[in-house]
Protein backbone atom coordinates (compact mmCIF):
# COMPACT_ATOMS: atom_id res chain seq x y z
CA UNK A 1 0.00 0.00 0.00
CA UNK A 2 1.45 3.54 -0.52
CA UNK A 3 1.78 5.83 2.01
CA UNK A 4 -0.71 8.69 2.27
CA UNK A 5 1.38 12.25 1.24
CA UNK A 6 1.99 14.87 4.04
CA UNK A 7 2.45 18.13 4.63
CA UNK A 8 4.27 19.46 7.51
CA UNK A 9 3.06 22.87 9.21
CA UNK A 10 4.36 24.22 12.30
CA UNK A 11 5.83 20.95 13.30
CA UNK A 12 2.52 19.04 12.72
CA UNK A 13 2.19 16.78 10.09
CA UNK A 14 -1.09 16.89 7.58
CA UNK A 15 -2.44 14.43 5.08
CA UNK A 16 -2.62 15.76 1.94
CA UNK A 17 -5.60 13.83 1.31
CA UNK A 18 -7.41 15.22 4.81
CA UNK A 19 -7.10 19.15 4.13
CA UNK A 20 -9.97 21.16 3.31
CA UNK A 21 -10.37 22.32 -0.34
CA UNK A 22 -9.65 25.76 1.00
CA UNK A 23 -5.84 24.59 2.17
CA UNK A 24 -5.34 22.70 -0.90
CA UNK A 25 -5.97 25.80 -2.94
CA UNK A 26 -3.79 28.27 -0.73
CA UNK A 27 -0.92 25.54 -1.07
CA UNK A 28 -1.49 25.63 -4.76
CA UNK A 29 -1.17 29.42 -4.65
CA UNK A 30 1.64 29.60 -2.09
CA UNK A 31 3.78 27.46 -4.49
CA UNK A 32 2.77 29.85 -7.58
CA UNK A 33 4.15 32.82 -5.34
CA UNK A 34 7.40 30.99 -4.28
CA UNK A 35 8.02 30.31 -7.74
CA UNK A 36 7.72 34.08 -8.63
CA UNK A 37 9.41 34.99 -5.59
CA UNK A 38 12.38 32.66 -7.38
CA UNK A 39 12.12 34.01 -10.54
CA UNK A 40 12.30 37.65 -9.32
CA UNK A 41 15.05 37.07 -7.42
CA UNK A 42 16.62 35.65 -10.46
CA UNK A 43 15.54 38.84 -12.15
CA UNK A 44 17.25 41.23 -9.25
CA UNK A 45 20.65 39.62 -9.00
CA UNK A 46 20.71 39.53 -13.27
CA UNK A 47 19.70 43.59 -12.96
CA UNK A 48 22.28 43.98 -10.31
CA UNK A 49 25.12 42.52 -11.96
CA UNK A 50 23.93 44.45 -15.31
CA UNK A 51 24.26 47.51 -13.22
CA UNK A 52 27.44 46.98 -12.30
CA UNK A 53 28.92 46.32 -15.35
CA UNK A 54 27.88 49.66 -16.36
CA UNK A 55 29.31 51.28 -13.23
CA UNK A 56 32.52 49.55 -14.06
CA UNK A 57 32.38 50.90 -17.80
CA UNK A 58 32.02 54.27 -16.32
CA UNK A 59 34.47 54.47 -14.19
CA UNK A 60 37.12 52.63 -16.59
CA UNK A 61 35.80 55.58 -19.79
CA UNK A 62 36.25 58.56 -17.72
CA UNK A 63 39.06 61.18 -18.80
CA UNK A 64 41.83 60.83 -16.77
CA UNK A 65 42.45 63.25 -14.09
CA UNK A 66 45.37 65.48 -14.66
Amino acid sequence: MAQAKTIKIDNKEYALDALPEVVKQQLASLRVVDREIARLQTQLAIAQTARSVFANGIKNNLPASE
